[in-house]
């Protein structure tokens, strides 16, 4: 087996990533959606980029935080990297954004407790580990800072030996339901997630494998072996690249007294006519309301899975509800449905109540949950396309549409076709 610890195959492997666009899976497009996943920018922002490389979400984040007064420093442990970024900045205007730092990511004191109001690493945590890196990292956010990460995970509940081999060797993938319990159980709130697509692996390993396809002979046995390491990576993603993907997670560490924006709880009896407002409000038909309250009279209806946020009055304001369903006759859930006050859409108050929703089940013990909702929305609380699963609806319905999220990747995930409760009339 190659010794990709050695110096000489470090530095021989870092030559033959030099001048490429990437050095991880990714695109501008998926930075910017992480960065929106984090809210608003605060006036005059700090922003941390760890392993940067040679700067592409640095120049970015660089960009989006000097129109606030902010800057970023970017540290990289190899220098070279550090030298492209600089130039880059220089010739896009960005010199007095940017500061690098060539320092290990897993080792940074010469940075003070809370100098950074958001932390970022596309596809450089895997280094010292996802656990490690929220562990170590989250005492350089500042109140209210945000860390951004993004990790490779298994999109499939049963990876191939093949895909095993390759990554038990190189870096242990877990499930994003596993990231989101670790990052849960490390005091962080999920403020978003978002699988990155296909089209973001091609940024990385389009470049990559003309650079291996045209690189001449190797000259020593460390250029060698890092070929060889490179070609068997895109052979691995060739065969088996359908089983494992990246997600980035926006995080947020939760503190002593804090709170949501829209605190979050189960529904009582007496917030059924609210409920059934909102539901009102939010749809414009019945249809919704009719729904929910024909749920409650259901065998389907599970007791603290109804949530809805409270305004700063204490007035309803969204609501989220999960109700028993089967796929091939195993149990799993329905979220639906999931309605905001108009007045208050995209204010997070929809996203608090389904984030409380989700952990009231996983911490009863929920395995499956299902929604039928818009792709642009639903994946930010880690829902991926049902059919990844060979789970189907009982309808025609856009595949992109069909979503699923895993709760529990130790409970074996069915195939097969949803069955809903008999209100949902389908």
């Amino acid at each position: 087996m190659t010794d990709t610890t050695s110096n000489g195959f470090i530095e021989a492997f870092f030559t033959l990533h030099h001048g490429l666009p990437r050095q991880a899976p990714g695109s501008d497009a998926s930075t910017r959606h992480l960065l929106s996943l984090c809210g608003p920018l605060t006036e005059r922002p700090r922003v941390l980029d760890l392993g940067c490389g040679p700067g592409r979400s640095a120049l970015l984040l660089a960009a989006e935080a000097g129109a606030h007064g902010g800057d970023v420093t970017a540290v990289d442990l190899h220098a070279p990297f550090l030298d492209e970024l600089r130039t880059a900045a220089e010739a896009r205007g960005l010199a007095d954004r940017v500061r690098t730092v060539e320092a290990d990511m897993g080792a940074l004191e010469q940075f003070e407790d809370g100098s950074f109001d958001l932390v970022w690493a596309e596809g450089s945590a895997y280094v010292i580990g996802f656990d490690t890196a929220l562990a170590r990292w989250r005492r350089l956010l500042a109140p209210g800072g945000t860390i951004v990460l993004t990790e490779c995970e298994w999109t499939t509940p049963e990876p191939s030996a093949g895909a095993r081999a390759f990554w038990d060797q190189e870096c242990p993938l877990r499930s994003t339901a596993g990231n989101l319990a670790a990052a849960q159980a490390a005091g962080y709130r999920v403020l978003g997630v978002h699988h990155l697509p296909d089209s973001d692996w091609a940024e990385y390993y389009g470049p990559l494998a003309e650079r291996v396809r045209t690189h001449p002979p190797a000259g020593s046995p460390a250029t060698a072996a890092a070929l060889a390491a490179t070609r068997e990576e895109l052979d691995v993603r060739a065969r088996h690249g359908h089983e494992y993907g990246y997600t980035g997670y926006a995080l947020r560490p939760v503190t002593a007294g804090d709170g949501d924006a829209w605190p979050a709880r189960p529904e009582t009896t007496a917030d059924a006519a609210a409920v059934r407002d909102v539901n009102l409000a939010a749809f414009g038909t019945p249809l919704e309301a009719d729904l929910v309250d024909a749920l409650r009279t259901d065998g389907s209806w599970l007791p603290g899975l109804s949530y809805v946020a409270e305004g700063p009055d204490g007035a309803v304001v969204a609501h989220a509800l999960l109700t028993a369903c089967e796929v091939d006759g195993a149990r799993a859930l329905a979220l639906a449905p999931v309605a905001v006050d108009p007045a208050l859409q995209r204010s997070g108050a929809g996203s608090a109540v389904v984030r409380a929703v989700l952990a009231a089940a996983r911490k009863r013990g929920e395995s499956l949950v299902l929604v039928l909702g818009h792709p642009d929305y639903y994946p930010r609380f880690g829902f991926v396309p049902a059919s990844r699963f060979g789970i189907r609806a009982p309808f025609e319905v856009p595949d992109e549409a069909m979503m699923a999220l895993v709760l529990d990747d130790s409970v074996p995930v069915p195939a097969g076709t949803i069955t809903y409760p008999a209100p949902f009339g389908v």
